[in-house]
C-alpha cells in the first residue's frame, strides 16, 4: 500500500514538473543589430534567469536586415522587436500596427562627430564643409535642425553618403564631420585608433530628447501576459546590471569571444547610465514632443495622441 502511495506521489510530481515546463511562454525578440552593449539589460535578464523566473522562454535573434524587425512584428512573425523611437513614430504614421511597450536606452545616442584636433570647433564652423551620413531621412532632419540652431542651412554644407563608414571617412579626410555616430561607440573607436573625436549631442542643439532604443509589440498583442512579464523581467535585468556592472560584463561576453575587446568594454561602461531604470514607464510628454517635432519636419503626416504610439505596462 505504501509502495502504491509512493508511486502515485512520484507520478504526481512528474506531472507537476512537466506542467511547469509547459507553462513557460515562448517569446521571440528580434534585435535591431548584432548583439552589442546597447542590449546589455536583455542579456543580463537572460543569463541571470529573470526571463525564466517570470515564466518566459525568450529567443533573441539578430536580423539579417536591421530594417526588418518592426515590420515582422507588425506582420505577426515575431512577438517583440528592438527599434528606435523616431523610426517608430514614422512607422505608426505609415499604418504599421505597432506600439512601444518598453524602453531600453532612454537617451539619444546619435551625435554629430568631428576630429577633436580638427578645424571644426563649433557647429557654425561646418559652413562650406562636407558631412557624411549613413541613412537618409531622420539623420538629415537631425543635421538640418542642428545647423539651423547655429544659423546655417543644408545649403551651407555638402552631404555625402558614406554608408556605415562614419569614423573611417573622418580619419581618411573624406568628410569634415559625420552625423549618425553613436557616442558610446564611435568616440571610443576613434580614441583607440589615436584620433580622438569631439561630439555635438543632438539634444543640446535644437533636437527634442528621445529614446534611442525601445521595444515594440504588435498592438493586438499588448494584452498578453507574456508581454507584461517580459517588461518585468527586463526591469529586473536593468536593476542587477546597474548594481553589478563588471559581473554583468562577464555574463555578456560568455560564449561571445568576438565581443570581448576594449571597444565593447568601453562602450559598455559609457552606455550604463543611459539605460532606462524603469523600462515600462512611459514619458508621455516626451513622446508628444517628438511626434510634433516630426510633424513639423514633414516626417509624418498627422500628429497622433500618445496612446496610439505607446503604452505603459505595469
Amino acid at each position: 500500500m505504501n509502495r502504491c502511495k509512493t508511486l502515485v506521489l512520484t507520478l504526481g510530481l512528474i506531472m507537476l514538473t512537466a506542467g511547469a515546463a509547459r507553462a513557460a511562454d515562448k517569446l521571440t525578440l528580434l534585435l535591431d543589430w548584432f548583439p552589442n552593449p546597447d542590449h546589455a539589460p536583455l542579456y543580463v535578464a537572460q543569463e541571470k534567469g529573470y526571463f525564466a523566473a517570470h515564466g518566459l522562454e525568450v529567443e533573441m535573434i539578430a536580423p539579417a536586415d536591421p530594417n526588418d524587425p518592426p515590420k515582422l512584428v507588425a506582420a505577426g512573425k515575431a512577438d517583440l522587436a528592438v527599434s528606435y523611437q523616431p523610426r517608430h513614430h514614422i512607422q505608426v504614421d505609415r499604418g504599421l500596427p505597432l506600439t512601444r511597450v518598453a524602453t531600453l536606452v532612454a537617451t539619444p545616442l546619435n551625435s554629430l562627430v568631428v576630429l577633436k584636433d580638427g578645424p571644426v570647433k563649433s557647429i557654425a564652423d561646418l559652413k562650406g564643409r562636407t558631412i557624411g551620413y549613413s541613412i537618409a531621412g531622420f539623420e538629415s532632419v537631425l543635421l538640418k535642425t542642428m545647423l539651423k540652431n547655429h544659423g546655417l542651412s543644408m545649403n551651407d554644407v555638402t552631404t555625402v553618403n558614406v554608408n556605415f563608414s562614419l569614423s573611417p571617412s573622418l580619419l581618411a579626410g573624406k568628410t569634415d564631420a559625420v552625423i549618425g555616430a553613436f557616442r558610446n561607440f564611435e568616440l571610443n573607436q576613434m580614441d583607440l585608433e589615436g584620433h580622438p573625436g569631439r561630439a555635438f549631442f543632438v539634444e543640446e542643439h535644437g533636437v527634442p530628447g528621445y529614446e534611442e532604443l525601445i521595444i515594440v509589440a504588435n498592438k493586438n498583442d499588448v494584452g498578453q501576459e507574456k508581454i507584461r512579464n517580459f517588461v518585468r523581467a527586463l526591469e529586473d535585468g536593468v536593476r542587477y546590471l546597474i548594481n553589478h556592472p563588471e559581473e554583468c560584463w562577464n555574463l555578456f561576453i560568455k560564449g561571445r569571444d568576438d565581443l570581448n575587446n576594449e571597444l565593447n568594454h568601453r562602450a559598455w561602461n559609457d552606455t550604463l547610465p543611459r539605460f532606462a531604470l524603469r523600462p515600462g514607464a512611459l514619458d508621455r510628454a516626451g513622446y508628444d514632443r517628438v511626434e510634433r517635432y516630426l510633424a513639423e519636419q514633414d516626417m509624418i503626416e498627422k500628429v497622433k495622441p500618445v496612446q496610439e504610439l505607446a503604452v505603459e505596462l505595469r
